[in-house]
């Protein structure tokens, strides 16, 4: 996981070498004291900040260029950074305001997919363990789909798409870890209304040969044989050399169809 956490920084990094690079003939001494009033400096202390990982108080600092001096090109500028300095601090709220600032004043900048991009990482790294409630996870998938949809062909889309496959992955960890719960208790048709959740909308996920063994168990249990053969032939059909296979063959074989 902190692999990946790097990863995406360094991702994130790269996205704004352009607005970084724009700035760099900027730098100058400066009180650190004393926040100057002017555009260029005020800027360019925010940069220092945030060069020495000072990210909290960086954001603060690009918040006051774009208060400051809202008509100026170091405004929209200092949106990005904000977002960007917020999201290295980890204050993930305060991160997609500032992108959702600059997406509502600058919709159509070329710097807009970036801030969709920077939204989705925010909720996607609050994602949670498959105990704990989803609603991030909902929005993390939501905001990465929106990055997809209005950008396709762009490195952010590509990038999207990967998380994507992710994100689904762990919903439907979540349905299989209910649909276990209500199993245990021989809540079979709970059970497999979650199980069925998983093999219905996470079709390309890493759960659902489990959810098919796991369904052909619960149609045992109610009674209900021929759909626990259907279950266990879709799940020989498409992972025939699976454990969970092995398992559903093996209930059919104690439950044999009467003809």
């Amino acid at each position: 996981m902190t692999r990946l956490l790097t990863f995406r920084r360094a991702a994130l990094m790269l996205a704004l070498v352009s607005v970084l690079s724009a700035c760099a003939g900027h730098k100058q001494k400066l009180d650190k004291s004393y926040i100057a009033r002017d555009v260029d400096t005020l800027y360019t202390l925010a940069k220092e900040k945030l060069d020495n990982h000072e990210y909290k108080l960086a954001g603060a600092l690009f918040d006051e260029v774009e208060r400051q001096h809202p008509y100026s090109v170091w405004a929209r500028r200092a949106e990005l950074m904000s977002a960007f300095s917020y999201y290295l601090a980890r204050d993930y709220n305060e991160s997609t305001n500032a992108a959702q600032r600059f997406l509502s004043i600058h919709p159509g900048n070329h710097d807009a997919p970036y801030a969709y991009y920077i939204i989705a990482i925010n909720y996607y790294e609050q994602i949670a363990d498959v105990t704990r409630d989803q609603k991030i996870t909902a929005q993390a998938l939501d905001a990465l789909g929106e990055v997809v949809r209005r950008y396709p062909d762009s490195t952010y889309a590509a990038d999207a798409r990967l998380k994507i496959d992710l994100v689904q992955d762990h919903l439907a960890g979540k349905e299989m870890e209910i649909g276990r719960f209500y199993q245990s208790r021989s809540q079979w048709l709970s059970a497999t209304l979650r199980f069925r959740t998983v093999i219905d909308k996470f079709q390309t996920t890493s759960h659902v040969p489990e959810a098919l063994e796991r369904l052909t168990e619960c149609y045992l249990a109610l009674g209900i044989p021929t759909e626990a053969e259907k279950a266990a032939a879709v799940l020989g059909h498409n992972y025939p050399g699976s454990v969970w296979y092995s398992r559903a063959y093996a209930l059919m074989q104690k439950h044999p169809l009467k003809s």
